[in-house]
């Protein structure tokens, strides 16, 4: 391109407008374009020389020794005449005018080793990402040598916390660690792709599937397994795994039809993040979850409620059911005769009345139009109501999960 030769040998925009006729908003963009194509093929020569650098320590040492500018070298020898200075006792100040430099490079200099000064004793270079049989073996011999974990650790040059679950995950019965053992294992363990739980297992899936034909929950399943079998790891289960199995597409282990056996009865996933539109019904002066005290979110004290309104089938019968977040104790009022918002609030009022007051501190619902006389309850009950977000019932997750284990429930009037 003519533009680019000529800017190339650098001709001004002005006498490149002039001599090729163009437009100032044409030369503008034409200088626009060359500038991103210089800067793409820049990016691409440091991302080639980045690749080249992380291949090879041996090439990488070459590369940054002949790239490094006489700026960064001369700052790096001044950092390390000041470290030197401060190992001598001086203060910040005095080594800074012993080396002409403004107090504020070395108090950055300072903030960026978290004020400590570095040790001349460079540390231990790790292996790689992953422990490798050496170090396995290193480890094995310094804990029969009594060492501990941190000083372990600081031996091979990783975090405390590398080491601690290399023991927990590959120490044997007797509490022996045993290094080509743990390497073997963690090598097997590390194999991808992995078969999928319940595809690998068919005793476990058998129990899984036999539990859904019976509508129970995901959490019951796996919390009935790890009470049934304690001593099996074998038939140990995320509630996760199985949802995933029916409602993903790339699930495996179930069939799809046992995703009708959930209480939702869907076949698929809801993401939470939909944007769902539409007009609903308003209730005024809504005191927003956003604005719920933080301690809520902690469950570390008792007295936040979360509440809803349960109706039948044809809306012939209703029920309200509040769920406390942190004891996980349930109230169920039964609405006989309507659920308008005068009756759900004498219903909650009633139901407050009989709890001490260190037990009603907030109560979350939905933006159902049962809540529109609110600020009613929160007068006659003390309790202060916080609303959900539209569509979002994650919001009350402990509820929500209440009123499935209520509707199934064969005493509740509401079964399906």
């Amino acid at each position: 391109m003519r533009f680019d030769l000529l800017r190339g040998q650098k001709v001004t925009l002005r006498r490149c407008q002039a001599l090729l006729r163009l437009t100032d908003q044409r030369c503008r963009s034409c200088e626009r374009e060359r500038l991103a194509r210089l800067a793409k093929v820049r990016n691409a020569a440091a991302a080639a020389q980045h690749a080249a650098v992380m291949s090879s320590s041996r090439y990488a040492d070459q590369v940054l020794a002949s790239t490094i500018s006489k700026a960064q070298q001369h700052r790096a020898e001044r950092a390390a005449k000041y470290w030197q200075l401060m190992r001598e006792g001086k203060s910040n100040a005095e080594a800074c005018r012993l080396l002409g430099m403004h107090r504020r490079t070395g108090t950055l200099l300072r903030r960026a080793n978290n004020y400590q000064i570095p040790s001349l004793q460079p540390p231990p270079v790790a292996a790689g990402r992953y422990l490798d049989v050496r170090e396995r073996l290193r480890i094995a011999d310094l804990l029969n040598l009594g060492h501990s974990m941190r000083r372990v650790a600081r031996e091979l040059g990783r975090q405390p916390s590398t080491i601690k679950r290399e023991l927990d995950r590959h120490r044997d019965g007797e509490g022996r660690y045993l290094p080509r053992t743990a390497d073997h294992d963690a090598r097997r363990q590390r194999a991808r792709p992995k078969a999928h739980k319940l595809a690998a297992n068919p005793g476990l899936r058998g129990l899984v599937q036999r539990k859904l034909n019976r509508c129970w929950s995901p959490d019951e399943i796996c919390g009935w397994m790890k009470r049934t079998y304690p001593d099996d790891p074998s038939l140990r289960l995320c509630p996760e795994t199985i949802y995933r199995s029916l409602l993903l597409r790339e699930g495996q282990g179930l069939h799809k039809r046992y995703a009708t056996k959930l209480r939702t009865g869907r076949r698929i996933r809801k993401t939470r993040w939909r944007i769902r539109t539409g007009q609903g019904s308003r209730i005024r002066n809504m005191t927003m979850i956003d604005q719920r005290p933080a301690e809520v979110e902690t469950r570390l004290e008792a007295g936040h409620w979360e509440g809803d309104l349960v109706v039948g089938v044809g809306s012939v019968s209703a029920m309200m059911t509040l769920r406390e977040r942190k004891t996980q104790y349930g109230i169920i009022v039964n609405l006989p005769q309507d659920h308008t918002a005068a009756s759900v609030n004498a219903a909650a009022i009633s139901a407050f009345a009989k709890l001490p007051p260190s037990l009603k501190r907030s109560l979350t619902w939905d933006q159902g139009v049962e809540m529109a006389s609110h600020e009613e309850l929160t007068k006659a009950s003390g309790v202060p109501v916080y609303f959900a977000e539209r569509s979002s019932p994650w919001q009350r997750g402990a509820n929500e999960n209440f009123n499935g284990l209520v509707e199934w429930s064969p005493k509740v009037g509401l079964c399906n």
